[in-house]
């Protein structure tokens, strides 16, 4: 328990304190339109309302975390904690803060266009076939987690096959679609279930510390 509400201080610690120190030394642009305004489409670049866009993002931070999260820790015990707090801060928080931001100044160019402007188009190449291998990899563990899990809490009809197919189609819809029509949408709600979710965890490890003191006590 006393190891749990380390790992909140400590990502709570990192938010607000090494945060703000990336931040300054990055050296964002608050006054600059972001692309979703200056590149307005309709389609890729959609302006939306933040709370829209905070919870699209943690969902996508998140993914199958809080699953994976939960299996390794009962693999690998507390040191899980170490791992996922410190990588959390010092390397995926930075990742995604940085690469975001960079896509910003690049006029909303991905990571491989950004990579061919500073370091020529033969590397862009060799990026692209990574991320081509990279994708497929992601991609295979956020259809197979998700249809594994659904098939686990459906009749046995619905198996692993059947939710895997599902998703696929979901993807190509999502992807075929503005992005505000689909993702806009369902997204934000998972991100809520989720906020939900992790309060409720919170809260129900809290009365079990609570309690687990008061019986110390007696």
């Amino acid at each position: 328990m006393i190891t749990f509400f380390s790992a909140v201080t400590l990502l709570l610690a990192g938010y607000f304190i090494y945060g703000k120190f990336a931040e300054k030394v990055f050296g964002i642009l608050p006054d600059k339109p972001t692309p979703a305004i200056a590149n307005s489409d309709g389609v890729d670049f959609v302006p939306m309302s933040w709370p829209k866009i905070f919870l699209i993002q943690l969902l996508n931070i998140a993914g199958l975390g809080p699953i994976f999260g939960a299996l390794a820790g009962a693999l690998w015990g507390p040191v899980v904690f170490l791992w996922i707090v410190l990588g959390c801060i010092f390397a995926g928080a930075v990742h995604d803060f940085i690469s975001g931001m960079m896509s910003l100044r690049h006029n909303g160019e991905s990571i491989s266009e950004i990579i061919g402007i500073y370091l020529g188009k033969h590397i862009k190449r060799v990026m692209l076939v990574f991320i081509v291998f990279l994708l497929i990899l992601v991609g295979a563990v956020f259809i197979s987690g998700p249809a594994k899990l659904l098939a686990a809490l459906t009749p046995e009809s619905l198996d692993a096959h059947f939710w895997a197919i599902c998703i696929v189609v979901y993807y190509f819809i999502a992807t075929i679609f503005p992005i505000d029509k689909i993702i806009g949408r369902i997204y934000p709600i998972f991100g809520v279930c989720l906020v939900i979710m992790a309060a409720g965890i919170a809260s129900f490890l809290s009365r079990i510390c609570i309690l687990t003191s008061y019986q110390s006590g007696l």
